[in-house]
């Protein structure tokens, strides 16, 4: 049976971006569409599906950061962001606005195209992570269920993005052991870090999904912070089921 091509849309004012990701992105597989500003970003996601989004962050009417956040709060579908604003502040708030990844302007469409691919493989085909243990993992109140992609805090669930589910995976995964920060970006993002914004990253990601599974998030006792290096899980697993 044909696997069905991925559909990304592209949200950009610049129509030569548009059409340039337009043919590069079809001539990769991908059913492209794009719209050129946040309201009709909007629109589209009333009327259609897509598997991920590559968003501007300078939009006319509403802007990248303004449409991430609506999207937010109905979807996990995968976002990267590009944006002209390099200041890591700027990526951090697209980070916090729920984007997975962020490209600086001008960007290299090759790099967009890999992180692309990288993000669509981990997401539509969560086995092929090299992180990911099938089943249910248990870290206290916290239960993870790899198999469908989905946190739970006793009965209740806890809506995660993609990028924020697969941290939280990755470190009660290695519950005790302690992951630098450089690890987790060359695992969840596939880069190595280039400059100290590329770190500054993750602790914005760990800091979000802190404020959804800890009690008291400015005293956290299940991801714990080690300075200068990264983070770890408290070893508290109960349980580990493997589905075969």
């Amino acid at each position: 049976m044909k696997k069905s091509k991925a559909k990304i849309l592209v949200v950009d004012d610049d129509a030569a971006i548009r059409q340039m990701l337009d043919v590069r992105l079809s001539m990769a597989g991908y059913d492209v569409a794009t719209v050129a500003d946040g309201q009709d970003a909007l629109a589209f996601f009333e009327e259609n599906q897509a598997d991920l989004v590559v968003l501007d962050v300078m939009l006319p009417q509403i802007n990248g950061f303004q449409v991430c956040r609506q999207l937010r709060q109905g979807s996990s579908i995968p976002v990267v962001m590009l944006s002209a604003l390099a200041d890591i502040k700027d990526r951090i708030a697209g980070l916090e606005a729920g984007a997975d990844d962020y490209l600086v302007k001008p960007f290299s469409p090759r790099e967009l195209e890999a992180r692309i691919e990288s993000i669509l493989r981990r997401f539509r085909d969560p086995a092929s992570a090299r992180f990911v243990a099938p089943g249910t993992l248990e870290v206290g109140e916290i239960r993870i269920d790899s198999n469908r992609q989905q946190v739970y805090k006793g009965s209740d669930r806890i809506a995660l993005t993609y990028t924020e589910f697969k941290l939280l995976e990755l470190l009660f995964e290695q519950a005790g052991e302690p992951v630098s920060r450089a690890e987790i970006l060359e695992k969840l993002w596939g880069y190595a870090p280039t400059r100290q914004g590329d770190l500054r990253v993750i602790d914005v990601y760990v800091a979000r999904v802190r404020s959804k599974i800890e009690d008291d998030p400015k005293n956290p006792e299940l991801i714990l912070t080690i300075r200068g290096f990264g983070y770890v899980a408290q070893r508290r697993v109960s349980q580990l089921t493997l589905d075969y």
